[in-house]
């Protein structure tokens, strides 16, 4: 989620009206959380939480994927197997669920389980923007590492991690072991991609690759030049795996996309890492918090 800080929102249940429909704002365990109506899309909606945008939904196409990061991530969706084929999905962080309908509309008969630790979001999202109740989705509420933990080895073909607390990733989903659970529910060939926020001077980005290293032999991070250069803080997409990776592909269609972006990978991207250490449960920090202004 592309997280932010602003001011305090409004109170439980006040509306504000957009094209006909009522935003609906509402206090959840991590802010205030409001669900505003797109006025493009007759069924879309954004969610913010504490006034800074964190996912998009779109009720009558589920495929379609506003934000960057969530654009890339669905890349990753979509070259983890061959198209149409039904995948076993495991998704830390809910948010929206915006990426497990998408999952849900591109590769029917999919299986995935959602890990959120807000419960009050959850229970907002499912009220506002119902799931297809054909989608075999299923919602648990809890700590993200500690429902990795409960997955069972090899059941997941790709783990998606999207999980902030506070505008930030918490410490304990950084490390190398965490990385190791979730290669252990990575079934052979399996993929994880994770969004990770960061800004100048890149120090937690490289530490996230390179602990990534320690656990995946091949690893693709795609991201807006101007975060690469270290210009501003923003998203990046993580990618990771046992085998070869479709980087070449990945490259285009991240290229070709309305904000284009940047894949590195192999030697440039090792490069990068700049001989960043690997970090542990002991030494692990949360992701830094974006400076004000940073999602305006």
């Amino acid at each position: 989620m592309a997280r932010g800080k602003a001011g305090k929102g409004r109170e439980r249940g006040e509306g504000r009206r957009r094209g006909g429909r009522e935003a609906v704002v509402e206090d959840v365990d991590g802010g205030t959380a409001e669900l505003r109506p797109d006025p493009e899309r007759a069924e879309g909606w954004s969610l913010l939480i504490d006034g800074a945008p964190q996912s998009h939904v779109d009720l009558a196409d589920p495929s379609h994927l506003a934000f960057s990061y969530q654009r890339r991530l669905g890349h990753v969706i979509d070259l983890v197997a061959p198209a149409g084929q039904p995948l076993r999905v495991l998704h830390l962080g809910g948010g929206a669920l915006t990426l497990a309908r998408y999952v849900g509309e591109t590769r029917p008969r999919s299986t995935q389980q959602v890990v959120e630790k807000d419960a009050a979001l959850v229970r907002l999202v499912r009220r506002v923007l119902p799931l297809d109740p054909q989608a075999r989705v299923k919602v648990r509420e809890g700590d993200a590492r500690e429902g990795l933990g409960r997955v069972a080895d090899r059941w997941a073909d790709l783990v998606v991690a999207d999980v902030f607390g506070g505008a930030r990733t918490p410490a304990h989903l950084t490390s190398v072991e965490f990385l190791a659970e979730v290669r252990r529910v990575l079934a052979p060939g399996g993929w994880y991609a994770a969004n990770l926020a960061d800004g100048p001077p890149l120090a937690y980005l490289r530490g996230q690759v390179a602990t990534a290293g320690a656990v995946f032999s091949e690893l693709a991070v795609a991201a807006d030049p101007v975060v690469w250069r270290g210009r501003r803080f923003g998203n990046a997409v993580l990618v990771a795996a046992g085998q070869p990776l479709p980087v070449g592909e990945f490259t285009r269609r991240v290229a070709g996309d309305p904000h284009p972006g940047r894949v590195e990978h192999g030697a440039g991207l090792l490069g990068f890492t700049g001989g960043a250490g690997v970090v542990s449960d002991a030494v692990a920090k949360a992701s830094p918090a974006p400076p004000p202004g940073a999602f305006d």
